[in-house]
């Protein structure tokens, strides 16, 4: 009688292990399931997603280099009261279209103002005598703007920090005698968690952050890319939105 019983202990113990294994696993299975649904209802969400103008009353676009067909009308009724417009880098040949959506911009009403992207691969000469090929002295311009990236292709030779920084105040000092006022140094995560220039250059911050509000700069910003994929009859591509701190 004591061989049965054992064994019946031990199916009983087996077949409670199992059930248990199969509880862990569809409580895995429903984590993952929530976890795709949210992540889809975010995504589309996102695609349409503009901060309450109660919160930021003045709101704007920022236009990539490049992109083409941007109805700069559709913008300033979905809300925008200025864009900035993304100049080709240092590396890169000069957009051609540049030209003509400054001009559309203005036609439409829209403020305007011009973002730089600081190449960490180049001295600030070249950068600064490119910008001021590209842009010219105009009074009603918004404060330019240098865009703070880490690239995906190191430096050929490696740049030091320190020469970073060094260049970067050389440009940024060269850009704000052509323009006449103080830049906007628009800094991305990576950028800022590498080289700390928030605390270093006491310059207003455009930082950048899908939906919550960014803090990693360490001190209050400006500008806040809130969005940077919002789908718009403005344009076929995804259009960067950015609000102002009040």
């Amino acid at each position: 009688m004591t061989k049965p019983r054992l064994r019946n202990a031990r199916r009983r113990k087996v077949g409670a292990g199992g059930r248990i294994i199969r509880l862990l696993w569809q409580g895995f299975a429903l984590v993952v399931l929530v976890t795709i649904l949210y992540s889809a209802w975010l995504w589309v969400d996102m695609r349409s997603w503009q901060p309450a103008e109660e919160a930021y009353p003045e709101q704007g676009a920022a236009i990539r280099s490049g992109v083409a067909a941007t109805r700069f009308e559709t913008l300033r009724a979905l809300g925008a009261q200025f864009v900035y417009l993304e100049l080709a880098p240092s590396g890169a040949e000069p957009d051609p279209g540049f030209p003509a959506r400054l001009a559309a911009a203005r036609e439409a009403g829209l403020k305007v103002g011009l973002v730089f992207p600081f190449d960490l691969c180049t001295r600030a000469d070249p950068q600064s005598a490119r910008f001021t090929r590209m842009v010219p002295r105009d009074a009603d311009f918004l404060p330019p703007a240098l865009s703070l990236r880490i690239g995906r292709i190191p430096c050929t030779p490696p740049m030091s920090d320190a020469a970073v920084e060094s260049e970067l105040m050389t440009l940024i000092n060269q850009v704000e005698m052509h323009a006449g006022r103080p830049v906007i140094l628009k800094v991305g995560p990576a950028f800022e968690q590498k080289y700390r220039i928030a605390g270093r250059i006491e310059r207003n911050l455009w930082l950048i952050r899908d939906r919550a509000e960014p803090d990693y700069a360490g001190r209050p910003w400006l500008l806040w890319s809130a969005n940077g994929g919002l789908m718009t009859e403005a344009s076929e591509d995804p259009v960067e939105w950015v609000v102002v701190q009040k």
